[in-house]
């Protein structure tokens, strides 16, 4: 029954997206009647980074939660505000305005000859936003799981964890036996903390990115910039932490002398050190921006099929929220699963550097 309840709960909430979305796109509609709705420029603006946590619309009325602003112009110097200058990209202040041109949705200022340039921007956006507010309840859900733990000591009746802190022990329990030392081998100990750490890091903003409403709709594991630094701290990590005989088998690889000769095989192994990361980063960020751009397109067959006929508008309306309803369990499940591959192949690389010599081995 409890099960029933979280569903019904659930289907609530994408319903209401989905009409929080729809008003999006009529007040849209209605402030350019004369433009058609281009559905690849709107799905991209949904998905594009913003200054602004917007919230919904009514009318002609825009509810935004105003980020500050923290840019430093050429000859202005720094300059500290609010988002809410910028009344929804439709004002200049200070000098400074979002572009709609060469770097559009971005804040810039015109130089001498009258050019757009891009001051020195520091800004809190949405994603950058939604990535201290994730990390900050991230934070406290982990630690409240360790404060259980350290008030259960001494009291073996509170052997078994329940509910939230019985999950969590799941998902690390997981992660260290299943990926960890199957992938590490004998000193997986260190590399735990890293590897809980991106791994619960993936998973709650996938699920954040997935609640269509504040404090969710954040597209920070679809921003390639956080996928990118992921990737860049398992590039430090394996590289830094590999063994000696990691390095030997890139530089001086155990082949017939006349490949040792030719630096072939050096180059093949140095461009792997670079497509592997590379690989994590493209996995992650293609995977969920193309979750998220599934379920925007899907809405927008609602009104693409406008003028098509009540008839088939409404068979359309139908399917297209019964699949965006399937899409979103479908993202619950591909939360998971990209937090868990991420960090799978982080393993994986790690314990690849961590190669030892072969009389030590036997």
């Amino acid at each position: 029954m409890n099960s029933f309840f979280r569903n019904i709960i659930l289907l609530f909430f994408l319903f209401l997206g989905m009409q929080v979305f729809a008003e999006e796109i009529t007040g849209a509609e209605n402030h350019e009647k004369t433009e058609e709705l281009n559905v690849t420029e709107l799905i991209l603006d949904h998905l594009a980074d913003t200054y602004g946590w917007h919230i919904t619309t009514f009318g002609h009325t825009h509810v935004t939660i105003p980020l500050p602003i923290i840019v430093k112009g050429k000859n202005s110097g720094w300059n500290v505000f609010s988002s809410a200058r910028f009344e929804h990209g439709h004002a200049e202040y200070k000098g400074f305005y979002i572009s709609q041109k060469d770097f559009k949705g971005k804040i810039v200022e015109k130089d001498s000859s009258g050019a757009e340039v891009r001051p020195l921007d520091l800004s809190i956006t949405k994603n950058a936003c939604s990535l201290l507010l994730s990390s900050t309840i991230l934070i406290i859900m982990v630690m409240s799981c360790a404060r259980w733990y350290r008030q259960r000591q001494g009291k073996p009746e509170e052997a078994s964890p329940k509910g939230f802190v019985a999950a969590l022990e799941m998902l690390i329990m997981t992660i260290v036996n299943d990926v960890a030392k199957p992938c590490i081998g004998k000193n997986y100990k260190r590399y735990i903390p890293y590897l809980l750490t991106v791994f619960f890091f993936i998973f709650f903003n996938n699920l954040l990115g997935i609640i269509p409403f504040f404090p969710g709709g954040a597209n920070v594991t679809g921003n390639i910039a956080i996928t990118s630094v992921l990737a860049i701290c398992t590039f430090i990590i394996v590289n830094i932490f590999g063994s000696k005989e990691y390095w030997k088998e890139i530089f001086w690889p155990d082949v017939p002398i006349w490949l040792k000769a030719l630096p072939v095989m050096p180059a093949i192994e140095v461009i792997g050190m670079f497509t592997k990361p590379f690989a994590l980063m493209i996995r992650l960020f293609a995977n969920i921006l193309a979750g998220h751009a599934i379920v925007l397109g899907l809405t927008c067959m609602v009104f693409l099929t406008v003028s098509l006929g009540a008839t088939l508008n409404t068979s359309m309306t139908i399917l297209a929220v019964l699949m965006s309803v399937l899409i979103g369990f479908v993202e619950l499940l591909v939360a998971f699963i990209q937090a868990y591959v991420f960090t799978l192949l982080s393993s994986v690389f790690i314990g690849l550097s961590q190669v030892e010599p072969h009389h030590a081995k036997h």
